[in-house]
């Protein structure tokens, strides 16, 4: 399989270097596969279907072909997953996709273990060391941070806003020693990728060091989280006509949605066969992606904080990709884009709770709220925000003709869970009244010791911090 770029067509590079490189320096463009070839149906209609680690397998063949041998994928994969998601039915047509049973308890260890694995097999023969650089707004740190920590030959320098994500979120970036070091940037997370992007596109600093990237901007971080859409959609779809007695339903994934690298998975997912109708992108107050998609017009801004931090992301890096895949009518014909404020995300925490006796996360709280209010108010909802513009929560003002589907109690909905509702205690028992509990792995973090590195936003102060400590 060949990359190519989202700004030069022409580019065309393999696997090794789309995940050593990261990006491509030359034109700040995102590495993205020539094509996403489908699944066989027989693999796909099996019944039962297939285990998630077969489907990973299957699905990772194609990309890495010629590069990675079959045997050495099949234990790059064993290794990657001791853990799988799970699908968990809330009512009669909502499942919910908990991404949150690896070590660090939130989605981005799916892709997070996948890629380190493969870093580390491409890296072998190198005696330069590999930096990894990576900007976080919530969980990705903790995610790479565990899935590179102690792998020889790599080291990781994680980037995250001071101030503005979760007390144990910050734990598990802050406490990293060794080849992972983390720094607490006075800025938000774009200020964070921001230098973080810089960096790979300073010429002079590539000249002395190796480095790449480990956010949704790698290739191999985005490719592994298609996994789990295939899965999920697989289970639902045979599930359904048992649970809800619909045949033939379509089936809509609903996604928080911050640097919109998750979504870009689920759409991968569907080009190679997933049995996905459609998708909602659900966000909180960086709606981004919901104003394009309803005024066609593109516009990054700075972010704003918000209790459902991991999508506090103004200029959403895989918008790119997005717009390199699909025409703007083609992502309205798959996507329906909504987006809610704090009081809205925790409305949709108690409300989850309430209705379903289901503890959610703020993140998985954004796509419940979306859920809800789609399939409640059908689409007199979205006419209705039309009326209010984009500026006003709700959905944006292009529906997909699958909303339909809804209206006529013929869908069901997959809702991504991406974070233990641990991870956000305080919002959560603000929210319900019950403070949910805490996993093990968690609790250990809490009682380990603070390395964070303060540091500026401006590229100077990072630049300098970089020549003095990587080797």
């Amino acid at each position: 399989m060949m990359y190519t770029d989202t700004r030069d067509r022409s580019v065309s590079v393999n696997f090794r270097t789309a995940v050593l490189n990261g990006m491509n320096a030359q034109t700040g463009g995102l590495y993205i596969p020539v094509e996403f070839p489908r699944l066989d149906s027989s693999f796909l209609e099996r019944i039962p279907e297939p285990s998630f680690r077969e489907i990973a397998y299957e699905m990772a063949k194609p990309y890495v072909k010629d590069e990675i041998p079959d045997s050495d994928l099949e234990s790059i994969i064993q290794d990657c997953y001791p853990f799988t998601p799970k699908v968990v039915p809330i009512d009669p047509v909502t499942y919910v996709l908990e991404l949150f049973h690896g070590p660090t308890c939130a989605f981005k260890d799916f892709g997070a273990r996948f890629m380190a694995r493969v870093m580390s097999y491409f890296n072998r023969s190198q005696d330069r060391a590999l930096h990894i650089l990576v900007a976080t707004s919530g969980d990705t740190g903790s995610a790479v941070g565990s899935a590179f920590l102690n792998v020889p030959g790599i080291d990781v320098t994680i980037l995250y806003p001071d101030g503005k994500i979760s007390p144990l979120q910050e734990k598990q970036l802050s406490t990293f020693t060794g080849n992972v070091r983390a720094l607490k940037v006075k800025g938000t997370f774009d200020d964070c990728q921001k230098l973080v992007k810089t960096a790979f596109t300073d010429q002079s600093l590539r000249e002395q060091f190796r480095l790449s990237s480990a956010n949704s901007i790698n290739i191999s971080r985005l490719l592994p989280q298609a996994f789990y859409y295939m899965f999920a959609s697989l289970v639902v779809r045979n599930r359904i006509p048992l649970d809800s007695k619909i045949d033939g339903a379509s089936v809509i994934t609903v996604v928080p949605s911050g640097n919109f690298g998750n979504l870009t998975s689920g759409l991968i997912a569907r080009e190679m066969g997933a049995p996905i109708t459609g998708f909602i992108a659900a966000t909180n107050r960086n709606h981004t992606v919901p104003d394009w998609i309803a005024t066609g017009e593109y516009a990054a801004r700075p972010s704003v904080a918000t209790l459902s931090n991991a999508m506090d992301v103004g200029a959403p890096s895989n918008y790119e990709r997005i717009s390199a895949m699909y025409s703007l009518d083609e992502v309205r014909r798959i996507l329906a884009a909504y987006w809610t404020d704090d009081e809205g995300t925790v409305d949709g925490i108690r409300q989850c709770k309430s209705k379903t006796g289901y503890v959610i996360d703020p993140h998985g709280a954004v796509a419940w709220k979306a859920w809800n209010e789609l399939r409640t108010s059908g689409i007199k909802a979205d006419a209705a925000s039309q009326a209010g513009g984009v500026m006003q929560p709700g959905f944006a003002a292009s529906v997909p003709e699958w909303a339909q589907s809804i209206a006529e109690k013929k869908a069901a909905a997959i809702l991504l869970e991406t974070a233990h509702p641990a991870k956000f205690g305080a919002t959560v028992s603000n929210a319900t009244g019950q403070e949910p509990s805490m996993p093990e792995r968690l609790e250990k973090v809490m009682s380990l010791p603070d390395n964070a590195v303060p540091m500026g936003k401006d590229y100077k102060s990072f630049k300098e911090w970089l020549l003095s400590n990587l080797r």
